[in-house]
């Protein structure tokens, strides 16, 4: 009742409401990193997923569609956060292995998907920060300034490491310095979400033009409903990319394929990506005359017709589908044999991964 009978009490909160309604005034000062000498501005920026010692065919399916929705303007950019992986333990905080992870990834992607990787740019936050380390750890600290703890640590626990906090500014601080167009992440991922949130906040408050965070829808080529954390595990519900040629089919043979059920098949979101958009544009299906013979499918839309409505067989399906993974683990196991530093990264892992599982057994 104060702030209402009392005239000067009642002027006074007024000026404070208007006050936090207008923006605060531009700091001519506002330090960051600027890193346009390595990266075209207006670029379309993608952060590659945290590291860690199995690196997988969904991970790079992820990365191959967030880069794709690039704009045909912008210059697709493939960010590799290795400092922020060793900030946040990624591979029990080997550098080593982090760096075999991104060089296993980069790899991986250019054998996939070679029409689309070679539009891209790849920067290394390491590279980034080091053309001036003393306005981007100023830009950290100034998001830390910026906002409350709430805000930063949002969907982590009191309990969960700093890491988790000081990667999340540092996220912050990479994308103020790559002077990006837009910023791609999963669709659905939930940190993905909170840090896109957390960056349009900041924006609308720094002397920078914001760039789109665009969430991506990306396409589930896991071979089971379950295979949510597959990483964590070695098991039949995923492809690596260092499976080698016969977990094509071994791996093929037990992926899900209910008979009629197209919303969630495996087999066809596998075709869609290696068979239509990166491999040879069609899945052909070899069917003996009585089965309806053979068909070359051009797009995902009739496959899921003809699934659902029971004219394509799961067994014609798999074994068109099994053909497709064999062809493209054996392209990934042709690249690391020549490539040295790709086969040398993949040793690393696994020994990295044998360290890890051998310290776990432990505890």
């Amino acid at each position: 009742q104060h702030f209402t009978n009392n005239a000067v009490a009642k002027d006074l909160l007024a000026k404070v409401q208007q006050y936090k309604k207008e923006k605060a005034p531009l700091n001519k000062e506002f330090r960051r990193l600027d890193v346009s000498s390595l990266v075209p501005t207006g670029s379309h920026v993608v952060f590659c997923p945290a590291p860690n010692n199995n690196p997988s065919l969904q991970s790079a399916v992820d990365v191959l569609t967030q880069l794709s929705s690039a704009a045909s303007s912008a210059t697709p950019v493939l960010f590799l956060a290795d400092w922020s992986a060793k900030v946040l333990s990624c591979c029990d905080g080997d550098q080593k292995a982090i760096d075999a992870y991104y060089t296993v990834m980069e790899n991986s992607l250019k054998t996939l998907a070679p029409d689309v990787m070679k539009k891209v740019k790849v920067v290394k936050q390491s590279d980034a920060i080091l053309t001036d380390p003393s306005n981007y750890w100023i830009s950290v600290i100034n998001v830390g300034r910026h906002f409350n703890l709430n805000v930063v640590q949002e969907g982590h626990k009191d309990s969960d490491p700093v890491g988790y906090v000081i990667a999340r500014m540092m996220r912050v601080a990479d994308v103020v310095g790559l002077n990006a167009s837009a910023v791609a992440y999963k669709e659905g991922d939930a940190n993905g979400t909170i840090e896109a949130g957390i960056l349009d906040k900041y924006f609308a408050d720094i002397p920078l033009d914001a760039p789109a965070m665009t969430p991506v829808a990306v396409p589930n080529v896991c071979l089971a409903e379950t295979a949510g954390t597959a990483q964590a595990t070695e098991n039949s519900e995923y492809y690596l990319l260092d499976d080698p040629k016969v977990h094509g089919k071994l791996k093929m043979k037990k992926a899900f394929c209910e008979p009629g059920n197209a919303s969630f098949c495996p087999p066809i979101s596998i075709a869609s990506c290696f068979a239509l958009q990166y491999g040879s544009a069609a899945l052909s299906v070899k069917r003996t005359p009585e089965n309806g013979g053979d068909r070359d499918y051009t797009s995902s839309s009739s496959i899921s017709a003809d699934f659902a409505s029971g004219a394509l067989h799961p067994g014609d399906l798999k074994a068109a589908v099994t053909a497709v993974m064999v062809g493209v683990l054996g392209r990934l196991a042709e690249g690391t044999k020549k490539e040295a530093a790709w086969k040398k990264a993949g040793a690393c892992l696994k020994a990295a991964k044998k360290k890890s599982d051998k310290s776990a057994k432990k505890k």
